[in-house]
């Protein structure tokens, strides 16, 4: 493996600029794919040196487009560089740089949604979980459309210890609309708290490192971007499944200007909702007219707590999904048709 020789003084030799490459290969940013270039290599240096020190390190990079952060990434003297592009446009440049790079650059043509990561670096590298984190570096310049779904999974992945996360605790140095940036990194109590804030921080030290203004990127987006640091904690700081976190966080927020117990309240049947919101809230001994940006992770893991105790004494209740009930009941107005029809069928079980 490309890690194993030594790295001494690494740089690249003498190259097309990135600029030169995208007129050379004739590429264009796809507004639908949510594609920036980032061509000033002063910018691209600055985000991998959030990374920390690469030198004889593993990175993968996430869509690097026509190479820009790679180029910085590379000259960081990273050993073993694995760049995963979804365009092919950008695949011929890639390769120019990957001749250029020693062998240090390999390419996937894929979609890093799908493309299964564990698989990609050797197992030598690992480090258990409990110890420092491996020689590992997640980086990218994220499209604007992906960069919420990805990061969710990469939590997912955290807290499974899936994906990346096999190999240790992984860090991340990712790129994200300024807004999802402040999410990501808001503290209890502030106005950009959100369910983002909570699914990160309960998993990880979260920091935003610095913002790049829209005009620095071609073509220039409406918004800026923040630098986002990632390291997974030795201990979440919440011990339940990601799912069940997810699932409460996501109704705790879904009115995020109301009382929170409005939230929770979604969490349980028609039938049973004040019974069981009482009860929870109870459990969890959580004021019920806190908002939810006001809760710390401390409420959120006493509540998480508490809804699992409720659904280990109700197998159908993690499954409720109280949109669905509304559909039902809609369905059932319009056909003239009782809601128990619905309730008794077998492939929805009902809870309390």
């Amino acid at each position: 493996m490309a890690a194993s020789r030594k790295v001494g003084s690494l740089r690249l030799p003498p190259l097309p600029t990135v600029g030169e490459l995208i007129k050379l290969y004739n590429l264009r940013a796809e507004k639908q794919l949510s594609q920036n270039f980032l061509l000033d290599l002063k910018l691209t240096d600055k985000i991998v040196r959030q990374a920390g020190s690469l030198t004889g390190a593993h990175v993968c990079e996430v869509g690097p487009g026509p190479g820009g952060l790679t180029r910085s990434i590379l000259n960081a003297e990273a050993a073993d560089v694995l760049v995963v592009e979804k365009d092919s446009r950008f695949i011929p440049g890639l390769k120019l740089l990957s001749e250029a790079s020693a062998g240090r650059l390999r390419i996937v043509h894929g979609d890093i949604l799908t493309y299964r990561m564990d698989r990609g670096f050797p197992a030598a590298i690992s480090k258990p979980w409990e110890e420092d984190p491996p020689n590992l570096h997640i980086i990218g310049n994220l499209p604007f459309s992906v960069s919420t779904p990805l990061i969710i999974k990469w939590l997912e992945n955290i807290a499974d210890r899936t994906g990346p996360f096999t190999f240790g605790r992984a860090r991340l140095t990712l790129t994200f609309q300024k807004e999802v940036a402040e999410r990501l990194t808001a503290s209890t109590g502030s106005r950009q708290r959100s369910r983002l804030s909570i699914m990160a921080q309960y998993l990880c030290t979260v920091k935003k490192r610095f913002v790049i203004p829209g005009r620095a990127f071609v073509p220039k987006p409406e918004v800026d971007v923040g630098v986002v640091h990632f390291t997974p904690l030795v201990k979440p700081q919440i011990q339940q499944p990601f799912k069940l976190v997810e699932k409460v966080v996501r109704n705790v927020f879904q009115f995020r200007r109301k009382h929170c117990h409005k939230g929770i309240r979604m969490l349980f049947p028609e039938a049973c909702r004040l019974e069981l919101t009482e009860e929870m809230m109870q459990r969890a001994d959580v004021d019920p007219v806190l908002r939810p940006t006001e809760l710390t992770i401390p409420h959120i893991r006493a509540l998480s707590d508490a809804y699992a105790h409720l659904c280990a004494n109700d197998p159908n209740l993690f499954s409720y999904d109280f949109r669905e009930e509304l559909r039902l009941k809609h369905l059932g107005r319009n056909h003239h048709t009782s809601v128990d029809v619905f309730k008794e069928m077998p492939s929805a079980p009902q809870p309390c």
